[in-house]
């Protein structure tokens, strides 16, 4: 039996999401994924704003990619689930899903880079956040 994602976090569609045929406009998924993986490290306790104050670290995406299976409409409740595959000294990957009533709608693959505030360049993930989501995927391989 395979362990459910790490995290999911609910999304209604609203008008504004739509473009002129109904649908969700393809880019507002990479938004919802967005909001998903903040909320996700914020359900850890760790703050993006927080990340930037304290220990001059900045999230930037490195790499996307993203596969479109079916669409979701206006009034859609959707599930975007995170989970990730790795924690690395200045990286994380991490991966969605979008399911409207138990049907994937959408997947994406992101690969996070963490940079210095400062100049931009790679800076290691500070210790406490990388022993935090290392144990959540030893927590998860042990299921």
């Amino acid at each position: 039996m395979t362990a459910g994602p790490m995290f999911s976090w609910p999304v209604r569609i609203y008008y504004e999401d739509t473009d002129a045929g109904g649908v969700v406009y393809h880019t507002n998924y990479i938004k919802f994924m967005e909001r998903a993986r903040t909320e996700f490290l914020r359900s850890q306790g760790i703050e993006l704003d927080v990340m930037e104050q304290e220990h001059r670290i900045l999230f930037a995406i490195r790499s996307l990619s993203v596969e479109y299976r079916k669409p979701a409409r206006l009034n859609d409740l959707l599930q975007v689930t995170v989970d990730f595959d790795a924690v690395r000294s200045a990286s994380l990957a991490f991966r969605h899903a979008v399911v409207c009533g138990g049907v994937l709608l959408c997947e994406g693959t992101v690969r996070v880079a963490s940079i210095c505030a400062d100049h931009f360049r790679p800076k290691a993930i500070p210790d406490f956040m990388q022993r935090q989501l290392a144990g959540l995927l030893a927590a998860r391989d042990a299921c």
